[in-house]
């Protein structure tokens, strides 16, 4: 089955679900794909056999660059659709779904797309390919998906200052050395790996795999849809800033949202801005 024209999903078995993700030429993270992860959320609380699901992207330079900052506040007119403000409360449902969630990394996984990878469950990132990257401060915003959330419970604290005061680009092997992903495993053999994990998994008992998940969540401690919303809301207090307008407007020049350079080495570019 297909959803609008963001995402795929594919039932490689009941118990087992593949998402790809397609919206060139960068998979922003745009409202169009907010409403499609939100009708699959549906789709996943109202299935009966489900209990694993793989998210991946359908093009290997980009999991998903960032929030889509020109379209970001866009409400468009099909199932699912909401505003920006929506967002803690998908990535709580998704954190504390039923379903074990695992995000599979190739490309940049930047921003949003980092944050999209930290809801889910478990991160398998390809060695040679995966990039993760809170840049948001380094564009004179600070993270509002949930990354301020995460980031420093997975990390400790001075990583994650580090991760966020840096805004550079991280490759899967620090990503795995800090905790920020499960593992850096080789590009050749990450397909492979995940399958075969997600069949694993699909195997075992549903109740058995629930309660692990309620158990651990409350031992982890995953963190309240309320946390999320105040952190959303900095995000859109600092776009308003002068100096986050001129920022943005000087990327924006520079070819911010095409696949170019820019997009491609975000980290090295971002830290050569001077204000």
């Amino acid at each position: 089955m297909a959803n609008h024209n963001r995402l795929t999903v594919k039932q490689v078995t009941p118990a087992y679900w593949h998402v790809s993700i397609n919206n060139p030429p960068i998979n922003l993270f745009d409202p169009e794909m907010f409403a499609e992860f939100n009708v699959l959320m549906d789709k996943i609380d109202g299935d009966k056999d489900i209990k694993i699901v793989v998210i991946e992207s359908a093009n290997p330079q980009y999991f998903i660059a960032h929030f889509d900052i020109v379209r970001g506040e866009t409400i468009p007119d099909q199932p699912g659709a909401a505003d920006f403000g929506a967002w803690p409360g998908f990535v709580t449902r998704l954190a504390e779904s039923r379903v074990v969630s695992v995000a599979k990394l190739r490309g940049r996984a930047r921003g949003h797309g980092s944050e999209l990878a930290l809801a889910c469950d478990i991160r398998f990132a390809s060695k040679e390919k995966a990039i993760l990257s809170q840049p948001e401060v380094g564009v004179s915003v600070v993270p509002g998906g949930g990354a301020t959330e995460w980031l420093p419970a997975l990390v400790g604290r001075s990583r994650a200052l580090e991760i966020f005061c840096g805004s550079d680009d991280f490759d899967a092997d620090t990503a795995e050395k800090y905790g920020w992903v499960n593992r850096s495993i080789h590009d050749a053999q990450l397909d492979a790996f995940v399958d075969n994990f997600a069949r694993r998994v699909s195997n075992f008992d549903k109740r058995a795999l629930e309660l692990a998940k309620k158990t651990v969540n409350a031992r982890a401690g995953v963190p309240s849809e309320a946390e999320r919303w105040g952190s959303n809301r900095a995000f859109v207090w600092t776009t308003t800033w002068p100096e986050t307008q001129a920022k943005i407007g000087r990327l924006m020049g520079m070819g911010l949202q095409q696949d170019n350079d820019l997009e491609l080495n975000f980290g090295k570019h971002i830290g050569l801005l001077i204000d």
